[in-house]
């Protein structure tokens, strides 16, 4: 069982996402927190797996309690939950070793497999935060550069490339696979497979990388040539 903590000021909120979590025949949710350092504290005796934050809390907010649990409790992966989709946000919670950050409109199964991602030792983005992430880092000129980009792409399949498009555009595993018409598990084949083909750390950097290309669905070859 994954051992989750659910941290948000609002008993609601909190009571939400445990009936999600709790629907997963494998996930578990053991403790609850109404501000970050209630989170901390109870992360720190161990029996926690990941951590779910908020980050608006009073007493002390989701990104000090992600430094905080950094310190505390290292082995507990921290995914940030929030209303607040702006850059820094993401950009710090990534930047402090964040396992993920997802929207609080996300779809309950898309909460699911966040769990499972983080437990599973990957990152995790939401589709909406990946754009963003991916737009803003693109425009402040943090790319590889379009042909630096498309000869890293060089060893990669058509299929490889059609799955690295749609990443490029901020879909899921799920929506690419409906694009595609394959399973999702399969698509997080190809992903999993492009990611270590390109070097990457996560889906962020791989959209990146295909938006430097210019690689576009329908249009596989870098630059639509």
């Amino acid at each position: 069982m994954i051992r989750v903590l659910v941290a948000d000021d609002e008993p609601l909120i909190r009571a939400g996402i445990r009936m999600i979590l709790t629907s997963a025949d494998d996930i578990d949710v053991v403790a609850e927190a109404g501000d970050g350092r209630e989170a901390v504290e109870k992360a720190r005796g161990g029996g926690v797996d990941v951590a779910l934050l908020d980050i608006q809390m009073p007493v002390m907010n989701g990104l000090t309690a992600l430094v905080e649990l950094g310190r505390a409790a290292p082995k507990v992966r921290v995914l940030i939950l929030t209303t607040f989709g702006d850059r820094d946000n993401v950009l710090r919670t990534l930047g402090h070793g964040g396992a993920g950050f997802l929207l609080k409109d996300s779809a309950p199964d898309e909460l699911i497999q966040a769990v499972r991602a983080a437990a599973a030792g990957n990152a995790y983005l939401s589709p909406a935060a990946t754009r963003h992430v991916a737009d803003v880092l693109s425009a402040a000129g943090a790319t590889t550069g379009g042909e630096a980009a498309r000869r890293r792409l060089d060893g990669l399949t058509t299929r490889e490339r059609e799955v690295l498009a749609l990443l490029g555009e901020g879909l899921s595993n799920a929506d690419a696979g409906r694009r595609l018409h394959m399973s999702e598990a399969t698509v997080k084949t190809y992903v999993s497979r492009i990611l270590t083909k390109l070097d990457c750390d996560n889906r962020v950097q791989a959209a990146l990388l295909a938006r430097d290309a210019r690689l576009q669905p329908g249009r596989l070859q870098p630059g639509g040539h």
